[in-house]
């Protein structure tokens, strides 16, 4: 669920961002020295990032194919009339997707999925049959990680 921002991001509450978007490991000592702060004083300003919902945790980055997931796959899905609820309900229940958005557009959630190989593969899809058109595109490469999205500047910056 997404906050109103109470007060603009000024620079300094970028970087503090950016820093922890990188390595969200980073002792409050380290985060201030990077910043130009004490230690009080970027755990307040984390603490404040926090509070207004700009962070909303912290997390791993997980490499699936160290695992034993190494096909990593898209999947459109158009629901059948009245199926929307079930699918999106199908969606969460699915331990191979790992996140899933409903979208506008011909098909109604694009989802991001982890299998084992194909046998797998055509096991999800065949799971949704049932309720929606899949389409489905095996992700060969990432040149884009996943990463913090451009802030918007302070009036003030």
């Amino acid at each position: 669920m997404s906050r109103r921002i109470v007060r603009p991001l000024d620079t300094l509450d970028r970087r503090l961002l950016e820093l922890l978007s990188e390595n969200a490991r980073l002792s409050m000592k380290e985060l201030a020295d990077k910043v130009g702060l004490s230690p009080p004083a970027a755990a307040e300003r984390v603490r404040r990032l926090e509070e207004s919902g700009v962070i909303e945790g912290y997390t791993i980055r997980l490499n699936p194919g160290a695992v034993g997931l190494p096909l990593a796959v898209h999947m459109r899905l158009r629901p059948m009339p009245g199926e929307l609820a079930r699918v999106a309900a199908l969606l969460q229940e699915t331990p191979e997707v790992v996140e899933a958005e409903r979208v506008t557009g011909d098909d109604c959630f694009v989802a991001r999925a982890f299998v084992r190989g194909v046998e797998e593969l055509e096991s999800l899809i065949d799971r949704f049959l049932p309720y929606a058109a899949t389409n489905t595109a095996i992700i060969q490469s990432s040149p884009v990680k996943r990463r913090m999205p451009r802030l918007p500047l302070d009036e003030g910056d």
